[in-house]
């Protein structure tokens, strides 16, 4: 299994805090949010490869944190040569620009590098496996106005996903879909296949109500807490909290 890190966004909802630092490499209880994502890969047996995929502007800041990392996974920095929020190319292009550049024919765990969370990586790997088929992960949030922000899911008795809507105006569910992902190696080639329809390249959630009419997707539900770092008050209250 090869892991793939998002972190080519601008984050400037965060400015001036991001104007020149990328939003995974902020400190949060004393270290990178990075950091906090990887201790959870590290636990992860069959990730063999972690690729941070990144832009023009940070790279070379991603590069000198691997070079200071102090842990057993291999790492490796992509930079998608994009220099500005403008010409981004959103997380699902980012996605297949890493699966071109490097040749992945492996499954594929995605996260986002600016979530904080308490579930195990591992516990979702072991729900992959047994289900067989892409999956999701989801988690209890009851709170509507932040549902209005985030992806909502609706699942059968089976926990295989029915429904995907990114910020919805009247959530169908009270159930959030945060961007950590798991793809079979043979979804892969659908990911192209999605990109080439011309559908929505950004949100990595947009690819998900494509995906469950082509094939099955299941839900891994998850205890905990989630934090999406996404503005200055959430960045504040995560700060708080560790």
């Amino acid at each position: 299994m090869k892991a793939i890190i998002l972190a080519a966004g601008y984050a400037t909802r965060l400015y001036p805090l991001t104007k020149d630092k990328a939003k995974p490499l902020l400190e949060v209880g004393g270290r990178p949010i990075l950091n906090h994502i990887m201790e959870k890969l590290e636990e992860v047996v069959e990730v063999d490869e972690v690729f941070i995929v990144t832009n023009e502007k940070f790279a070379l800041s991603f590069s000198e944190w691997v070079e200071g990392y102090q842990g057993d996974k291999k790492v490796t920095v992509i930079n998608d040569h994009t220099t500005t929020n403008a010409n981004r190319l959103g997380a699902i292009a980012d996605i297949q620009y890493v699966i071109d550049k490097v040749q992945i024919e492996d499954d594929l765990i995605v996260l986002a590098g600016d979530n904080l969370f308490d579930f195990s990586l591992k516990d979702f790997v072991a729900f992959f496996k047994k289900v067989k088929s892409d999956c999701i992960t989801v988690h209890e949030l009851n709170d509507p106005a932040e549902l209005q922000h985030m992806g909502v899911v609706e699942v059968d008795r089976n926990h295989q996903v029915i429904s995907f809507e990114e910020k919805p105006e009247v959530p169908k569910t009270h159930l959030a879909g945060p961007p950590f992902y798991i793809y079979q190696r043979e979804t892969l080639p659908l990911i192209k296949q999605y990109l080439n329809e011309g559908n929505n390249p950004d949100a990595p959630g947009h690819l998900i109500p494509w995906l469950i009419k082509h094939k099955s997707v299941f839900a891994y539900r998850f205890e905990g807490l989630r934090h999406d770092i996404g503005t200055i008050e959430s960045y504040l209250k995560v700060q708080e909290l560790y």
